[in-house]
């Protein structure tokens, strides 16, 4: 992130990181760094390496129900194990204590030292937020520890409410008592970029506690999702942010992605990329490589998730099931067009456009990713993006409160049609924009979620998965809803009607891909791609398959199982911190 990259040379003056096990040390010369607002900003400014950076942004969304990749997540195979796990680290919390206890010199007025402690505050609640969606319970601790304090070192987990309550009075804090309300960088946390981590904090609790019910904490999710509506609505009367719709429905979504500046009215916090300090990121290199990254691939199954663009569900339409790739997407949600590789989708090769249909070199399923990428090929080899990366949007914000009111049962139409409907009509959609739905959608409801009766919920929960789609958010958003299963999704693709046919993808008059079985079809036409779905190619089974053998759609890694249990809604505390620390317990069923 661009930011103020100066803090490091007050790293001398900091306390040591450490892990939690690890026995602390102390530091000495505190007053160059808490004595003047000055070093209060250098020693605050060295937090934002918590947040994810470019690279981690762009590809957060491996692991998720509507991305095939090119290996099951370890995460989702049997022989997953304790010993597999991470995260268990604690070197960013001592920091974060550190600071506030010692941020006490009466030299920096109360009001400034308050400010950047509601800075470090808001890192601690962003820190404990991510602990407790990977682990559940962990050990609360607001203090930097001392070689005395074994009873903590070594003690165990507190209660979620516990530290979940102690995350909401810091983010409240945060709130409270951070006095900048916008930057102009969008590189810094602001009073309001904190009421939209509140906002995300609340609505993951909320639901989490209303679909756990194992955790007998229902009766408080309204309490937390009561609270996440709230602190959207404080961003939203703000007026200080909307929905970017400059370019029109077709372009607005996208340059989101693809600018090199964060669009300042509606990105809130962003990682900046800067070529002169080699701030840049891999999005191109992901997403355009077969052997860099997991080859990400969405699944047909989210893509018919896409409405049409009169606001009615893709699957309603009759003889959806065959339709080809060059007819499924049209007359779509424009969001589709700016998130995968259609149509007329053209790349800069030098310094000419040239047509870009999906390619199978880089996907599974013929639905090839292209939210984050630049449509130049000088960017596709190596970290060359400076496209700024979004990492606290206003969209989000208003799904948030969108959700949260729904969950609630008091969303109205005006509410709707401030928030769903906003993000629909910049997606091109006319229908359905300013009243709730009262009608559940078939196939969002058997294919997403077959517990859910109420058509608001599904539909805020369609728009939230489209709008967001690889940002980071849906792995979150599955453990919430408590849809682990939605994790052994079928890797589908596009429908291919029969072999040895040429079919053209983007419909420029030139042949794309041609999928056939055993001997590869002789002559080959220049420029097609081949794909062997034979059952086996040489002596391995082949992952490449169509559904029906000879016809059908693409599916991947059908011969190979994904495994889901109760105990992935939280990851395994390592084995080693557990060998150092027996008194941490383990997750149930790990």
């Amino acid at each position: 992130m661009k930011k103020q990259y100066l803090w490091f040379i007050i790293l001398s003056f900091l306390v040591i990181g450490c892990e939690l096990e690890q026995l602390p040390e102390a530091t000495t010369s505190r007053a160059a760094v808490f004595g003047s607002p000055q070093g209060l900003e250098l020693y605050t400014n060295s937090f934002y390496t918590m947040l994810p950076n470019g690279n981690g942004s762009t590809t957060r969304d491996a692991m998720s129900d509507y991305l095939a990749v090119k290996e099951i997540p370890t995460f989702l195979q049997a022989a997953f194990a304790p010993t597999n796990s991470s995260g268990w680290d604690w070197g960013d919390l001592r920091n974060i204590n550190y600071f506030l206890k010692f941020n006490t010199d009466p030299a920096v007025p109360v009001a400034v030292r308050n400010n950047y402690n509601g800075i470090a505050r808001f890192f601690r609640a962003y820190f404990y937020f991510n602990k407790v969606v990977r682990f559940g319970n962990v050990p609360w601790i607001n203090k930097p520890l001392s070689v005395s304090d074994t009873l903590i070192l070594y003690g165990g987990r507190d209660s979620r409410t516990l530290v979940m309550d102690s995350v909401l009075a810091d983010i409240n804090y945060a709130c409270q008592n951070i006095t900048s309300t916008s930057d102009a960088t969008r590189s810094l946390v602001t009073k309001y970029v904190a009421y939209a981590l509140k906002a995300r904090i609340c609505l993951f609790e909320g639901t989490f506690r209303k679909y756990h019910t194992e955790l007998n904490l229902t009766s408080s999710a309204n309490t937390w999702l009561t609270e996440a509506a709230a602190a959207a609505k404080a961003v939203m009367d703000a007026g200080i942010y909307s929905i970017y719709t400059a370019g029109g429905t077709t372009k607005a979504y996208r340059t989101l992605f693809t600018n090199t500046t964060p669009i300042a009215s509606e990105v809130m916090l962003a990682a900046v990329m800067d070529l002169t300090l080699n701030e840049l990121h891999d999005a191109n290199w992901a997403y355009t490589s077969g052997t860099y990254w997991v080859k990400g691939s969405f699944i047909r199954s989210f893509i018919n998730t896409y409405l049409k663009d009169d606001g009615t569900p893709f699957t309603n339409t009759a003889g959806w099931q065959t339709m080809l790739f060059k007819d499924e997407v049209k007359g779509r949600d424009k969001r589709l067009q700016q998130t995968i590789r259609l149509g007329d989708y053209k790349r800069l090769s030098n310094g000419a456009l040239i047509p870009a249909p999906p390619l199978f070199t880089y996907t599974f399923t013929g639905y090839q990713p292209i939210k984050w990428t630049l449509d130049d090929m000088y960017y596709d080899t190596r970290d060359l993006n400076n496209n700024s990366v979004a990492l606290f949007r206003y969209a989000e914000v208003l799904l948030t409160f969108a959700e949260a009111k729904a969950e609630l049962g008091t969303l109205t139409d005006a509410e709707w049609a401030a928030t769903i409907g906003v993000l629909r009509s910049r997606a091109g959609i006319t229908g359905g924009l300013s009243t709730l739905p009262t009608v559940v959608d078939p196939y969002l409801k058997a294919t997403y979620f077959p517990e859910i009766t109420s058509p608001v919920i599904l539909e805020v929960r369609r728009e939230r998965g489209i709008e967001l789609c690889l940002e980071g958010f849906r792995f979150a958003d599955i453990l919430r809803w408590k849809r682990g299963e939605l994790m052994k999704m079928e890797w589908n693709g596009f429908y291919v009607p029969e072999l040895k046919t040429p079919m053209d993808l983007n419909e420029d008059g030139k042949m794309d891909v041609v999928f056939y079985q055993g001997t590869k079809p002789s002559p080959a036409l220049s420029g097609v791609e081949y794909v062997n779905v034979s059952a086996t190619v040489g002596t391995s089974q082949n992952s490449q398959r169509l559904k029906n053998d000879t016809y059908g759609e693409l599916t991947w890694m059908n011969n190979l199982t994904r495994t889901w249990n109760d105990r992935n809604y939280y990851y395994p505390i390592p084995a080693t911190d557990l060998i150092t620390n027996p008194n941490l317990g383990q997750n149930p069923g790990w």
